[in-house]
Parts: structure tokens; sequence; C-alpha cells
């Protein structure tokens, strides 16, 4: 097909007409959502997954008030932030997973010696269990003195490891918490 400039130019007056006769774009414009962070609070937070400490904002959907339960809608990383400057890495990106995934472990649960099925335990259950072993071994591995007669009070049958995304605070605690039961055996995700 040949087109020709008087063509060329009858076939742009047509479409121009055709368009100044208009479209109803009102289907259009009600078809277009609400954007998902618009009603949304923005909760700033730290990438829970390495040492590094990325800055995120976490936009939750709900007041918070009394008997209300609060979701996470959208995770972002925090432009503000020196660390990262707004980037997140892939698992980061997906942090949002860990409180809206329908796969996540939300209650303690036990797996027996040779058993093949994990049972879910109550927290009061799980929390006694850990209390009870953690003593049984302690009280089964303490050691007083040393070889040599010295004072070493000390138990080799307990281990505790830290998390690279804990706060100097709680890191503070735990290293409290795990020395006054004996612990020697203490190390950091940082070093492994």
């Amino acid at each position: 097909m040949e087109v020709t400039r008087r063509g060329f130019m009858k076939l742009a007056a047509g479409a121009a007409a055709a368009t100044a006769v208009g479209f109803d774009v009102t289907p259009a414009q009600a078809s277009i959502r609400e954007l998902k962070i618009a009603r949304t609070t923005e909760v700033r937070s730290i990438c829970p997954y390495c040492a590094v400490g990325c800055g995120m904002i976490a936009h939750v959907l709900g007041s918070g008030a009394r008997n209300t339960m609060a979701r996470v809608t959208h995770i972002e990383g925090d432009a503000d932030s020196p660390i990262n400057a707004g980037t997140l890495c892939p698992k980061g990106a997906s942090a949002m997973q860990l409180a809206v995934s329908r796969d996540r472990v939300a209650n303690p649960r036990y797996r027996a010696p040779g058993s093949d099925r994990w049972e879910e335990l109550d927290w009061d259950e799980a929390m006694d269990r850990i209390a009870r072993r953690v003593k049984e071994s302690r009280d089964r591995t303490f050691v007083e003195r040393n070889a040599r007669g010295q004072v070493v009070n000390r138990t080799d049958g307990i281990a505790a490891l830290g998390s690279a995304t804990t706060a100097n605070e709680d890191c503070y605690l735990l290293v409290k918490a795990v020395r006054s039961l004996g612990v020697i055996y203490l190390d950091h995700q940082a070093r492994i």
C-alpha cells in the first residue's frame, strides 16, 4: 500500500477527529486502585537477616487499638538510612514474609528423638521443658574446680550463639544470662 502525503494528511485528520469525539474515561478511572500504602503507618525497622543492619520501612495497616490486629502490607528500603540508602537485597526485600507467610511457624514445636513428626506445644510447656533441660545439663556438666584445684565454676555442656541482628543491649543481657549459668562456649554469628 502506497501512502502519499495527501493520504497521510487525511488519515491524520481522521484520527484527530475520532480522538476529539472523545472516549468515556470514567470506567478506566473507576478501576484505578488505591495505593496499598495509602492508609498505612510507616514503622522504621532494621532488616533481620544479616549483620549489615540495613534500614527498612514497614507499612502497617491497622490502628493498633485494643482488640485489633495490625498487619504489614509493604516493606521497602529506608532512603534515610546511611547504611543502605533505600536499597534492600533480595532477602531484605522479602522480609515481609516473616510476618504474613502462611507457612510461618507461630508456636513452639517439638520432635521426639527418632520421630518423623513435629508436635505443637504451648508456650508454657515449651519454656518449662527448655528450663528443665538447661538445668539438667548444667547440673550434670558443672565443674567447680579444674584439675589444678583452681575455682572455675563453668559448664561444658551448654553453648550459646548470639545473633547478628540482636541489639547491643540484648547481647549484653544474653552474655550476662549465660555467663551466670557458667557457660564458657559463647560465640556470635558475625564470627562464624
